[in-house]
């Protein structure tokens, strides 16, 4: 640990370079990760829709995305990798179908 600038080898220099490591190992990861988060906000989005009115959810979504000034259409690829929620056109679309 010398080489690293740690004098005195302790638990909380190793943990904080593990936690300065970690992401190098991680980032392979990240899309698998992304995709089940994205999994788990479609259920959420078709239990939800099976309590209320879908139309309403589609507002909501909407209003949400406006408010906090997200786009509606991001970069596939980017969000295939890093966003941890489907994009507003996919769940609304999901949504639409359930109103058919």
């Amino acid at each position: 640990m010398a080489g690293l600038g740690v004098s005195t080898p302790s638990h909380h220099a190793a943990l904080l370079l593990f936690m300065l490591a970690a992401p190098v190992f991680t980032f392979l990861l990240t899309p698998l990760m992304a995709m089940a988060s994205r999994k788990h906000e479609f259920e959420a989005d078709a239990y939800a829709a099976q309590q209320t009115d879908a139309k309403e959810l589609i507002h909501a979504l909407v209003k949400l995305y406006r408010d906090n000034a997200n786009t509606l259409t991001p970069d596939p690829l980017y969000s295939a990798f890093h966003d941890s929620h489907p994009p507003a056109p996919v769940r609304i679309g999901r949504l639409s179908a359930k109103l058919a």
